[in-house]
């Protein structure tokens, strides 16, 4: 399957315009002049501030775009993130796109440092998965990392992961040959394997060339003892109903990464608003 990739910048300002901003061009005088200042209203950590400039350059290259709060700054909440000036009419065409990309990107941020918080002085590593929204994967896996995460496989070809589907569809594939033939076939990928049962940890931790073990669904008690099962032979990722509430508890089981959805397929929007003035022209 190969495709050309998409531009989520150029499907995004196809969308919203369409064939023309009739507001704009109706309502505001051509060659006005204003100041665009994107305002955040809450606490939160900014995330896809370059890709919100990009989409007012985009829309007219002329705009004077400045980031003011690049990715990763913990924001109080009233501070400008961007400033947009030039023509009036461009900058209210690009606002709607571009504050959805921020909003959205730095909700994500936000989460992420959220359960970063959560988790303490703990080692482990809250990790993203790949349940993103569909052609924003780059995006959004950035602006976990701009929240303090950490990137798990960006696609299918990054790495091993073989779950109870693969186990399930591969019945007659003998599970620890398939590792070893892996191994020398592609000597630096990452292999990890899922296991919802402790016999399942007991069988993989003793299977030379398993890097991670997955520990789908357990309880923290489970965990602990996966944890000490494998102890010096593998790394441990806990997955599977982690929330705020829960994720510190993990976190003292010992795992080494913890992954969790939510941060991109629940992340909510941060409320952020386009404030423009009228500076002449």
């Amino acid at each position: 399957m190969k495709e050309a990739p998409t531009d989520p910048i150029a499907i995004a300002l196809r969308e919203d315009i369409g064939a023309g901003d009739i507001t704009t061009e109706f309502f505001v005088p051509d060659g006005l002049q204003a100041i665009g200042r994107i305002v955040a209203r809450e606490r939160a950590i900014v995330a896809g501030g370059e890709t919100a400039a990009e989409v007012f350059r985009r829309v007219n290259p002329d705009l004077k775009v400045e980031v003011l709060q690049p990715d990763g700054s913990a924001l109080t909440g009233g501070e400008t993130v961007l400033e947009i000036r030039g023509a009036a009419r461009s900058i209210l065409t690009a606002e709607r796109v571009a504050l959805n990309f921020l909003q959205r990107l730095s909700g994500i941020a936000t989460l992420t440092r959220q359960f970063v918080d959560a988790i303490g002085t703990s080692p482990a590593k809250v990790l993203d998965t790949r349940k993103t929204t569909p052609g924003l994967r780059a995006l959004e896996k950035a602006a976990v990392v701009a929240g303090g995460g950490v990137n798990h496989r960006f696609n299918l070809n990054d790495m091993v992961l073989v779950k109870d589907n693969h186990l399930n569809a591969g019945s007659g594939v003998e599970f620890a040959g398939a590792i070893q033939r892996l191994r020398q076939e592609r000597p630096g990928i990452r292999i990890e394997v899922e296991a919802d049962r402790l016999e399942q940890v007991r069988t993989f931790v003793d299977i030379e060339g398993i890097d991670v073990v997955l520990l789908d669904n357990m309880k923290p008690s489970e965990m602990r003892e996966a944890v000490a099962l494998g102890r010096g032979k593998v790394q441990f990722e806990a997955s599977g109903g982690v929330t705020l509430k829960k994720v510190r508890q993990i976190a003292a089981t010992g795992v080494d990464y913890i992954s969790v959805g939510a941060l991109t397929h629940s992340a909510r929007a941060i409320d952020m608003s386009l404030e423009v003035t009228h500076v002449g022209g």
